[in-house]
């Protein structure tokens, strides 16, 4: 391949250490992945009990809660994704540019499909009693937007690793409408994670349910047993999706994860286990009258397996890239007045985000 295609490494040095900036990218992606999980599998739970409300006032009750936190949500993904795409830019800025290039038009449509999206869900936020089915419909089609939006990334982030691929597809159709089918692991890793958004979605829900415990246990009850038993059935599911991913991947790539890798191997076997764990977990607590210890349990443990699989996604990248990168190439001068106070602002942002989602979606006022 002519090494002309990958436009050179910014001559602007980093004001930082390539290290910090790779552990900033994994940090604030896992930050993001989770709000984006609770959004959008939180969302398809919530369109699901739309139209079950009609057989159980629980599941009217559930709509109209959630549907109630998705544009926040929505919000929370958004302003999360911003710093994981800033940090992917800084450094694999080459590489990100090129294919956002090559698929331009499907790319701006991002935008066109987010404000939609937010339209849609503020409309149906907005809607006093939530009882008809046009609303439903509403909300539905602003999901079917989000799920595109999700399929157009995996297509940008697949064509990113894939530098040997861009000429042909560039020459092949030079207006920018391309997508990525060729890439045998498109498909997969798309389901990869949209099946865990779903999974930690139900997560999500459950959450909810505990901490309305003592102020209506009845409807807690409900929303725990609801959520929990899609966190279970859907883990079973994603385990299986992600087993596709791996062997879908070319033998080079899907052999860092049978122990040519020490990292990515315990990584896989660390995300499989503890999988697996917190399905048990989750059954066991179900069976007991007051399931919040084992819930925490298994809550604890998926956080765990999303670090994990977090960590595996950027051993995944720079295996596909070690040919055309090596962070050698850059220039770092440090800025440490500038690092210190931004690393400062950083861990105060973190603490006050989780201090306003845990006010927001968890407290007793929440539930009003």
């Amino acid at each position: 391949m002519d090494p002309q295609i990958i436009p050179a490494v910014d001559p602007i040095p980093l004001p930082a250490p390539f290290w910090l900036f790779k552990l900033l990218l994994v940090v604030t992606f896992i930050l993001h992945i989770l709000v984006m999980n609770f959004m959008l599998g939180g969302g398809v739970l919530a369109a699901i009990a739309k139209f079950k409300s009609r057989k159980d006032e629980n599941y009217r009750r559930l709509f109209e809660d959630l549907s109630k936190k998705i544009p926040s949500l929505l919000a929370a993904t958004v302003t999360l994704g911003v710093a994981p795409l800033l940090f992917l830019q800084v450094l694999y800025g080459q590489f990100f540019y090129s294919s956002s290039v090559l698929i331009g038009w499907p790319w701006f449509l991002v935008l066109i499909f987010l404000a939609l999206a937010y339209y849609g869900f503020y409309l149906v936020a907005f809607k006093k009693g939530a009882a008809t089915n046009k609303v439903g419909w509403v909300f539905l089609f602003s999901m079917i937007l989000v799920f595109v939006i999700g399929f157009l990334y995996s297509n940008n982030m697949t064509l990113l690793l894939t530098p040997e691929q861009w000429a042909a597809k560039y020459h092949a159709d030079p207006s920018g409408w391309n997508l990525n089918w060729g890439e045998q692991t498109l498909i997969p890793r798309f389901l990869h994670f949209f099946i865990a958004a779903l999974a930690v979605g139900g997560l999500f829900i459950a959450t909810v349910g505990l901490f309305r415990w003592k102020q209506d246990t009845e409807y807690a009850r409900f929303l725990i047993k609801f959520g929990s038993r899609w966190f279970m059935y859907v883990t079973m599911l994603e385990i299986v999706a992600g087993l596709w991913f791996l062997i879908s991947l070319p033998r080079a790539k899907m052999m860092l994860f049978m122990g040519e890798n020490l990292l990515a191997t315990i990584a896989l076997l660390i995300g499989v286990v503890g999988a697996l764990a917190a399905i048990f977990l989750m059954s066991e607590a179900l069976r007991k009258a007051d399931p919040r210890k084992g819930f925490y349990l298994a809550s604890g443990l998926t956080v765990g397996v999303i670090i994990f699989m977090a960590i595996m996604r950027e051993v995944l990248r720079d295996a596909y890239l070690a040919n055309y990168f090596n962070a050698k190439n850059f220039v770092v001068q440090t800025q440490w007045d500038v690092l210190i106070l931004f690393l400062a602002l950083f861990v105060g942002g973190v603490a006050l985000w989780f201090v306003m989602i845990k006010r927001y979606f968890f407290s007793p006022k929440a539930a009003s």
